[in-house]
């Protein structure tokens, strides 16, 4: 919504999606069925997905519904200047350990490639940790594919410590 005194809406942004100072902003906000194309797209944007992701929708809108029936899950987007540029997923999960902690699950995080390095990730991030924190976790994990070497860079960045060795199994 636009203010009448400034002429920016709640984010800070004019009816352009420009900050005061002319600066495109990235906003995040939780995906619609809409998103779902351009978030498939994304995670084929990389040299992994691209050999995985992608082809029907159908299964990707399959998942997105049993996702968003979910209140433990959420799909995240980033835009800038309306175009979805950025996604993640962020799944709330109880936990016995530590005492009974909830935790924060951090999946499937891209930034448009074309884009990396102008802190599109980063906002995504400050989402997902204001949203784990709402819903109270207190610990956020993710796991990351071990020749992502950049992205661990921008992990450790936000201030994640690799301590753990991750396992999966195909089934």
């Amino acid at each position: 919504m636009t203010s009448a005194a400034d002429g920016q809406n709640a984010d800070g942004q004019n009816a352009d999606g420009q900050n005061a100072d002319g600066q495109n902003t990235v906003t995040v906000r939780e995906a619609r069925i809409e998103d779902l194309e351009a978030v498939v797209d994304l995670l084929a944007d990389d040299s992994i997905g691209a050999g995985r992701e992608g082809g029907d929708l159908a299964p990707y809108a399959a998942a997105f519904a049993r996702l968003t029936a979910d209140p433990g899950e959420m799909l995240a987007v980033a835009e800038l200047s309306g175009q979805v540029v950025g996604t993640l997923q962020l799944s709330i999960i109880p936990s016995l350990t530590r005492r009974g902690t909830t935790r924060a699950q951090i999946e499937g995080v891209r930034t448009l490639s074309s884009l990396r390095g102008r802190g599109i990730g980063e906002t995504l991030f400050e989402w997902a940790f204001a949203q784990a924190k709402s819903r109270g976790a207190s610990l956020v994990q993710l796991t990351s594919d071990t020749s992502r070497g950049n992205a661990h860079r921008f992990y450790e960045h936000l201030g994640f410590v690799a301590s753990h060795t991750g396992f999966k199994k195909e089934l």
